[in-house]
């Protein structure tokens, strides 16, 4: 494995009209190719903001960081990640599969491939048959695996996601838990993923960095080393509620640093 995205006392202090906000400190983190990382912290930790600071969304005003061994801008320009945000952001005029098609007529690409990218994609995400549906028509886990096809479209080397199944319900969200796993393996994409989900972030991830507030920093970062199969049982076994349990424990923890 080989390091492709880097943070070296990464800071990020916004300017407000009540005053600066740190929202970043000191943020020191490595992922390597191929892993699957959750952000978890409470509201307000600085979560999405680190997510966006990778994807060129926000700059930092403090330390360094590197994706795919370049600026942020320039692995943006190159197209080296997709962006799954909160909401599925889909036009509603537009077809799913026309929805798919959006950055790749942005970039260019010519009709038959992109095509085929649509069909590969709507077939990766378990939606073949449904690309001239129209979002209204799909529920809300749909839409947002359509969203998640389209972010892959590109070709991207890695996956920002931004809590994409945080506004679903829980059986819902466990199926696409187990889809997007199944995604992972099959495309071997790095992901970065935002939850709020202590058994979202340890049923995905093969790392878990834990996150306190005020100013955001890193407080743990903990290995998930459950293996590659991972049935929703898995849940109640002792190796996941060791790890669930120290997951929380750092969430409590990180919390003292509020008042200091």
């Amino acid at each position: 494995m080989n390091t492709v995205i880097s943070a070296d006392k990464l800071n990020l202090t916004f300017q407000t009209n009540d005053g600066p906000v740190h929202a970043l400190s000191n943020i020191d983190l490595d992922i390597e190719r191929g892993e699957f990382v959750s952000l978890i912290g409470p509201s307000g930790c600085g979560k999405t903001t680190l997510l966006r600071v990778i994807a060129d969304l926000e700059q930092p005003t403090g330390g360094s960081i590197t994706v795919n061994g370049m600026t942020p801008e320039e692995a943006r320009l190159k197209r080296a990640y997709g962006y799954v945000f909160q909401a599925a952001a889909l036009f509603p005029w537009r077809t799913i599969s026309d929805n798919i098609a959006l950055p790749l007529e942005v970039m260019g690409v010519h009709k038959a491939e992109r095509d085929k990218r649509i069909a590969e994609n709507l077939e990766l995400v378990d939606l073949a048959g449904f690309g001239k549906k129209y979002p209204w028509q799909l529920s809300g886990g749909m839409q947002q695996r359509a969203s998640i096809a389209r972010a892959l479209a590109v070709q991207p080397d890695m996956l920002l996601m931004d809590e994409p199944f945080g506004a679903l319900d829980e059986i819902v969200r466990d199926h696409l838990n187990e889809q997007l796993l199944k995604l992972w393996a099959a495309t071997k994409k790095t992901v970065v993923f935002v939850t709020h989900s202590i058994p979202e972030a340890v049923f995905l991830s093969t790392k878990i960095v834990v996150m306190s507030p005020r100013p955001g920093r890193i407080h743990d970062v903990i290995d998930c080393d459950l293996g590659d199969e991972r049935p929703l049982d898995i849940r109640e076994t002792p190796e996941f509620l060791k790890i669930a349990h120290r997951v929380r424990d750092g969430l409590r923890a990180g919390h003292s640093y509020e008042d200091v």
